[in-house]
């Protein structure tokens, strides 16, 4: 059996540190709300508290493949400039564990690739974590349903 991980995902710091058994295992930069944290539908705002991993979509998807409502639509070519904020190569979807993000299921908040890895690092998502397309794949192949998830502000 897999041991589980513990995602911590820093929202000061623009991170993601994987832990299990512990210890810290791997770190991601990321890209959090541009603005800021709250839990109101349609607010753009990235929620904080606990959460578990609900749903992992996209396994064996090429890196690269754009996903809409949660499904493969087609493939970005990596560097092609758009103004979308796209979702790509991998889906992680988040339930929210405490009363003020049990909304976070409906409001579709996701740890996702982007095609703005250049903004990794600094809040410029629409609510949801965005990391580089090769880190979430990695990322992606380390999580199990069920693992839980903590977006603070540290």
């Amino acid at each position: 059996m897999i041991a589980s991980r513990h995602l911590v995902i820093s929202i000061d710091d623009q991170t993601l540190e994987v832990w299990c058994g512990g210890a810290s295992i791997r770190k991601f930069g990321v890209s959090t709300a541009a603005k800021g944290c709250g839990f109101e539908n349609d607010s753009h705002k990235t929620p904080t508290g606990r959460f578990r991993v609900f749903e992992k979509i996209g396994d064996g998807m090429p890196l690269g493949t754009i996903f809409k409502c949660r499904v493969p639509v087609g493939f970005w070519p990596s560097g092609e400039v758009s103004s979308d904020d796209l979702i790509l190569s991998r889906i992680v979807r988040l339930e929210g564990l405490d009363v003020e993000n049990a909304n976070t299921l409906d409001r579709c908040i996701y740890l996702h690739g982007t095609n703005r890895e250049d903004l990794i690092g600094e809040p410029a998502s629409h609510g949801c974590v965005r990391l580089r397309n090769a880190d979430m794949i990695e990322l992606f192949d380390m999580l199990s349903e069920g693992d839980l998830v903590d977006i603070l502000m540290i």
